[in-house]
């Protein structure tokens, strides 16, 4: 039966590489999503006196062949200009679903300002996505009329495509919560993959524009050195959604663990550590729809390195990222 359902999942997964014109989004699924919110959010650059270097990889659904695979790099900093603070970033990421591979680069810029006791954050992240469908890496079985090397579906060659995108986001930050919304991909661009000038054999990969709600907060238990951290984050693009929920417990600004719950998709447990300069983070997620069958779980691991900065606002911000905040 296991082995039956892997076939299933291995066919639906090709099925989806072999669509023409595609349609997918290449947004990670990240489980710590709260250690880095400016993933999903530009706005969340330069939050505090930090320069923070990131640095992180996830293997989902791991047992099914050619599942997501996702590395993650990106670093941020704020600054002064004109006498405002400002916040500067960059995110390179490399992700392999399938039989399609998503290389991407951006820069990020945010704008701040003092409100309501807080500060409200406004970014903006221009980038460019580049799209490569290895058909050197297609499979298809002996007589199957469905699928031939013939077909003109499937690219005979490896094919590539880069298109320019926009993604936006606010965020409010208080002493002791943070709110924010985004989206990615504005411009929802459509990738036109072809081989060198090659004209005559093209193909189109679409972008989908994605909406995202993210929270959070830190809410320390009096008398002890205990610390709640919850945090929500909700996706959708107005045809589906997802959500999930994280709760975690920190000791003495060193250590943390905690549970998540991504809606009809997965649990997962976490754990951390700030060393110094350093913030090292694990997670594990065991699915809980039928795809458990076929995988053993998913894995994600993330560590981070900040640097001091001494912007002359006489160290107003202390914290060393928006998850200790």
């Amino acid at each position: 039966m296991i082995g039956h359902t892997r076939r299933l999942l291995l066919a639906a997964l090709l099925a989806l590489c072999l669509a023409t014109p595609a349609a997918a989004q290449v947004d990670a699924q990240l489980t710590q999503y709260w250690a880095v919110p400016a993933y999903y959010n530009a706005a969340a650059t330069g939050l505090t006196d930090f320069i923070h270097i990131s640095g992180g990889a996830r293997l989902q659904w791991v047992g099914i062949r050619r599942a997501p695979m996702t590395f993650l790099a990106m670093a941020d900093m704020p600054f002064k200009l004109l006498e405002r603070r400002w916040g500067a970033g960059v995110v390179l990421q490399q992700e392999n679903i399938g039989l399609y591979r998503s290389t991407d680069v951006y820069g990020q810029l945010s704008w701040k300002k003092k409100m309501l006791g807080g500060m409200l954050h406004v970014g903006i992240q221009p980038g460019i996505i580049t799209q490569t469908f290895r058909a050197d890496s297609v499979r298809t079985l002996d007589g199957d009329p469905a699928h031939t090397s013939a077909d003109d579906a499937i690219p005979q060659t490896n094919v590539s495509g880069t298109s320019f995108d926009l993604s936006a986001g606010v965020i409010f930050t208080h002493k002791h919560f943070w709110v924010g919304i985004s989206s990615t991909h504005l411009t929802a661009p459509t990738i036109t993959l072809k081989q060198g000038d090659d004209e005559q054999n093209q193909y189109e990969f679409d972008v989908g524009r994605l909406y995202y709600f993210m929270a959070g907060g830190n809410i320390p238990i009096k008398n002890t050195l205990f610390e709640l951290q919850p945090s929500v984050m909700v996706k959708t693009d107005f045809n589906a959604f997802q959500a999930e929920a994280t709760a975690r417990v920190r000791y003495n600004k060193f250590l943390s663990i905690g549970v998540g719950y991504r809606f009809k998709d997965a649990v997962s447990v976490m754990i951390g550590a700030d060393y110094k300069n350093f913030f090292f983070g694990y997670s594990y997620d065991y699915a809980t729809s039928a795809i458990r069958k076929a995988s053993s779980g998913s894995h994600e691991a993330f560590i981070q390195y900040n640097v001091k900065l001494n912007l002359g606002d006489r160290n107003r911000n202390k914290h060393k990222s928006i998850r200790l905040m």
